[in-house]
Parts: structure tokens; sequence; C-alpha cells
């Protein structure tokens, strides 16, 4: 395959002061009919938050472009106009993507560490994956890291990747960080491989997690499987060459560019387009918005049943209330998403069909992916934020909703068991399997007063502000680079 060369800066600065290693390229490889290759800009927030760290420093980022390819490694350039810093790719063959990311990662890790809210498969063979795929980017990474160079490794895709990368450059620093739940010790000993994973893991310096509960969960199941004495900060290990080695843990919840959000926000198109939708939306007194990757963990469905028993019960009158759920289409192969994706439909059918009037849709679904500065209209345009994940890592969705409200108003209910209710305190936080208490809260924060919405808006964005997703960033940098330590 040729890659177009037009926009294509090279940055061949090797060896590389700063590695990011996580499972997808900040970019993502299409290919025309006549086998060009084309890069366009991959979703998810990651490059963003680390664009500082990757401009200061020689940079590289290691990862897959999303392409299935063959067994041959391809380097690839980064164009100039997407990133900030040299790319690497590691390739991916068919196989490898059905049993390692659509097998042990969606099949396995990610219904277990979301307190196994489905359930989880353990396969041999999708394990064996794992691992081949885990070695593949521990040895692309120290292949481009330099002497001494500081490797931050991301999520659960690539538990193993510490380890097997210190036992090929015991020179280098290396953190991980995990962006979902770590689950409690009696959901991790279901693991067949629990043992392997935890090593991998304490193959790092520095070990993040969301939250304190994270954190927690991770030193005693480090005590428990392997009688390790630890502290409130880490333990010490024993490494592969029998030397001790201090291994930190801690919480860095990660934030969003609180201040972007809030630039769109103030921008007249934001403001029109606000306005618009509520118009399309018949001008209701209440527009109540849900938006969601369509994953069982985020609560969607329970979010419906409980507005539309609202409808049934009388408590909201319809005309007066849209709730307006989106829903981005994800993990399409998976049968368990499948599954949820035509429950969704259903119950939203029966809440218009009931509870409908002429002209006025009570529920307003769309399956579709919208770009960024539609999604702060949205968020502009609701006065009601219904964030109810069964469990969430952090959940980014409350804090853009909160820092899209640039005239401290509006209402921001949020599950109690999404990492960002340890930050967002003056939320109207609702246990998000209590159908009842999710239909009294929602009630609570349509009608709260006004000075009660500006005073807890106000105390959110505040926060915001100060721990944005820079702060973020730095402090897990400034941590990693004081870790660590042999004996």
């Amino acid at each position: 395959m040729e890659v177009r060369e037009e926009g294509i800066r090279t940055m061949e600065q090797e060896p590389y002061e700063l590695v990011v290693v996580a499972n997808r390229l900040p970019v993502a490889a299409e290919t025309d009919d006549d086998g060009t290759v084309r890069w366009v800009r991959s979703p998810g927030g990651l490059v963003s938050s680390l664009e500082p760290a990757l401009r200061r420093s020689r940079a590289v980022w290691v990862g897959w472009s999303g392409r299935v390819s063959s067994d041959d490694v391809i380097d690839v350039p980064i164009p100039s106009s997407m990133g900030p810093c040299a790319l690497r790719e590691v390739p991916l063959t068919a196989t490898q993507l059905e049993l390692y990311y659509e097998g042990f990662c969606n099949s396995t890790l990610w219904p277990l560490y979301h307190d196994a809210i489905a359930t989880p498969v353990y396969h041999r063979h999708m394990w064996d994956a794992y691992v081949e795929v885990n070695r593949a980017f521990a040895a692309r990474a120290a292949e481009v890291a330099g002497p001494g160079a500081t490797v931050w490794v991301h999520d659960s895709q690539l538990q193993l990747v510490p380890a097997l990368l210190r036992e090929m450059r015991p020179d280098l620093r290396i953190g991980f960080f995990l962006h979902i739940p770590f689950p409690p010790i009696e959901l991790f000993l279901q693991l067949p491989w629990r043992q392997a994973i935890m090593e991998g893991l304490l193959g790092a310096d520095l070990v993040g997690f969301h939250t304190p509960g994270a954190v927690s969960n991770f030193l005693a199941l480090a005590n428990r499987l392997f009688d390790y004495d630890v502290d409130p900060d880490g333990l010490e290990v024993v490494d592969h060459t029998g030397r001790r080695r201090r291994v930190t843990a801690g919480a860095f919840p990660i934030s969003i560019d609180t201040r972007e959000y809030d630039a769109i926000a103030r921008t007249p198109e934001a403001q029109d387009a606000a306005v618009e939708l509520r118009r399309r939306l018949g001008n209701p007194r209440w527009v109540l918005l849900g938006v969601d990757r369509l994953d069982y963990t985020k609560g969607i469905d329970l979010r419906i049943k409980a507005f539309t028993e609202l409808l049934a019960d009388g408590s909201i009158e319809p005309g007066s209330a849209v709730f307006l759920q989106v829903a981005t289409p994800t993990r399409e192969n998976v049968e368990d998403y499948q599954r949820l994706r035509d429950e969704i439909a259903l119950l939203v059918g029966r809440a218009v069909g009931d509870h409908g009037v002429i002209g006025a849709a009570p529920v307003q679904y769309l399956h579709q992916p919208f770009e960024r500065e539609a999604i702060v209209s949205f968020y502009a345009a609701a006065d009601v934020m219904l964030v109810t994940p069964y469990r969430d890592g952090m959940n980014l969705v409350s804090k853009e909703y909160v820092a899209s409200r640039m005239r401290d108003d509006g209402a921001l209910v949020l599950s109690e068991f999404a990492g960002a209710a340890v930050e967002l305190r003056d939320a109207f936080l609702v246990n998000p399997y209590d159908a009842d208490g999710i239909k009294r809260t929602i009630l609570q924060a349509m009608n709260a007063p006004q000075a009660e919405l500006q005073r807890r808006m106000r105390s959110m964005r505040s926060w915001l502000f100060e721990h944005d997703v820079h702060r973020w960033t730095s402090s897990f940098l400034e941590a990693l680079e004081k870790a660590g330590g042999q004996e």
C-alpha cells in the first residue's frame, strides 16, 4: 500500500524520550479502492489531553491504526495536521482483532471490570491472543524508546505491557493508567489469569486510577495474591532479577479541556443551535438529555423506563418535558450490544406510542454519532442532564455538560457509581439501580429553585476549571518522575 504524501511530516528523532502506548493511534487509516491510504482523526480525548506533554518532548505514540494488517510492521508517519508527535503502528491481524480485542478485551475484561453487569467469558484462546498482542506492543515500545525514556501505557487492553517492557528494557521509567474501573477483589479473583495480569501491572513504576477506591482495590489485591506488604501509596515488589522495586499507586481523576467546552458553548453558533433544538422539540418547559455510547454499562434502559413511568403516573405532563437520548453506536458486532440496541428501540417506541401527543414525542432517540460542536449545543439546550451509568471509571459527559453551562444553570443527575461523582459532589446523585430513586431525583432536579441550581453549578464549574485535563496529565507525569527506584 502506498501512503498519500500530502501534508505528511516525519519525525525521525529516535530515540524518543516520551513514549505513549495505547490500543489505538490518534489517527486511523482508511484505504481507498485504488489502495491509497488516507488518514482521519480518531475519536477520543486522550490525544488532546496528552498534546502539551507530547509537544514538549521528543515523543512517539505506539498503537494500532484501526486497519486489519499482515504481520509486517508498518511505519506510519503522522500527518502534520493531525498530531503533535511521531506515530508507530502495531499491526493487528483479523484473528488477533477477533480474539484479543472483541474477545478478551470486550467480552472478558470489560464486563468483569464493570461489576459483571454482563457475564464475562473466559476462553484460553482469547487469553493467548491477549498475551501475543501485549508482547507486540511492548516490543514496539522497547524498540523506539531512548535510554532512560518515560513510557506511559494506557488502559485495560495493555495490562501486561509494563512487566513485558521492563524485562526488555529495565532502564525505562514506566507508568500505567487504567481508564475504566478496577474491580473489587471478589470479582477480579474470577479471572483464571488474575496473577499474570497483576504481575503485568506491577511491572510499572506508577499505576494510576480515577478514584481512591480503585487504588484500594488494587493494593488489596496485591496483598491477597502475592502477600506483599502494602501502604496507602503503593508497595515494594521483587522483580524478575530478584531486586526489590517500589511500585506507586495513586488516584488521578481524568478531566476535560474545560475552557475549550466553555468557549464553544459561548459561540453564537452553539447558542443558536440550542434554541433551534428546543424549537424542534416543541419548546417544552424542560428538556432532559442523555448522551452515551450505546453500552450496557450506561444505564440507558432504566433511565428511559423511569422517565416513562413519570409520564404514566402523571408526575410529568406529556408535552411539558421531552427526553432526548443520544446513543453513539459502538461494538456493533458484539451480541450483548445488539440485544441492548433492540431493547432501547423497543422502550422508546412504547414511550412514544403510549404517551405521545400530536406533534410532540415525549422521548426522542438518536442512534448516531455527532461532532463535538453539535453535542455542546445539546448540552446548552438541556435543563436536566441524565448521567446514570451502572458503573463507570469516570464519565466525561458529566464534566462536558457542566463545562458547557456558561450561565451557571441546569441540573446534573449523576450516578453514584460514576468516578465523576467523587468530584462533582453538587450534582443530584442517584443510585442507578433504583428506578424509584431515579424518578424522585429527576423531579427534584426539574423543580429545584433557580438559586439552588446556580449554587450547585457554580461549585462544579469552579472545580472543573481548576482540575482540567492539563492538570491530570501534568500531575501523572510529575508523579511518574518521582516514582520507582530499585534496591
